[in-house]
């Protein structure tokens, strides 16, 4: 599929599109009370981080939302065992105090329903890459969220993320498009994204009961979502893997 690539920054006009895309994402993810606060956030204060890809129609079937964060300052350093909610923290506060910046992380690749399955997200990860580059930065880094990690819930994310294939390549096909790529897996996030909620918000998002202390498997989730009835609660804490992409 041949897109073009813009960001916002370039194409102000297009921001409405973009969030009004539809997209696959399963309903607790965006639920997150991290995300919820600061990734609309990216596309109005950081609108050169925020891209989208338009077929010939001028359709948009894609974006890809990443920020900038300083990593080599005292207390930091190393990539955060919270990852994704972490990185969102760590940029946000950084602009705030005006911290200079020395790295990118990715934040979501989204592809729309009827456009996957063309490598339109190989597209926008290069387009990160590319536009990280340009602006002087060394590395970007991605807390990767395993796309068939799904299929194993009960897998531990450390067993599950260093399955290689014979071509010495990752098995999940996600990992996978940025090991292509040229990055490389760091460590593992293994709190990169917390969801607590009521039991009536998690049976509203999933249909499921939620009447019983276990561990649900939810369609959609990387591990199993704690339920505690006695506390009318269930949280769910996902793991990511930490890829870096020297540029």
């Amino acid at each position: 599929m041949d897109v073009k690539v813009s960001s916002i920054a370039e194409r102000p006009d297009r921001l409405a599109a973009v969030f009004e895309m539809a997209d696959t994402w399963p309903g607790f993810v965006t639920n997150d009370p991290v995300g919820a606060a600061h990734y609309g956030r990216i596309p109005t204060e950081l609108p050169q981080y925020a891209l989208f890809a338009e077929d010939d129609n001028g359709e948009i079937v894609a974006h890809a939302f990443s920020v900038p964060f300083a990593l080599d300052v005292d207390g930091r350093r190393a990539l955060p065992a919270r990852g994704w909610d972490q990185i969102l923290l760590w940029a946000f506060a950084d602009l705030r105090r005006g911290t200079r910046p020395d790295t990118v992380s990715a934040i979501s690749v989204t592809i729309a329903p009827h456009a996957q399955g063309h490598g339109l997200s190989a597209v926008m990860l290069a387009a990160m890459r590319e536009r990280a580059r340009a602006r002087g930065f060394r590395e970007l880094v991605a807390p990767v969220r395993p796309s068939a990690k799904h299929r194993e819930p009960h897998t531990p994310i450390t067993e599950y993320a260093h399955r290689m294939r014979p071509d010495g390549l990752p098995e999940d096909p996600w990992l996978r498009v940025h090991a292509r790529a040229g990055a490389h897996i760091d460590s593992i996030a293994p709190a990169s994204m917390t969801v607590g909620a009521s039991l009536e918000e998690w049976r509203r998002w999933t249909g499921l009961p939620f009447d019983t202390a276990a561990d649900v498997e939810v369609p959609g989730a990387l591990v199993p979502v704690r339920c505690e009835p006695e506390r009318g609660y269930a949280v769910y804490v996902e793991p990511n893997v930490w890829m870096r992409h020297p540029l």
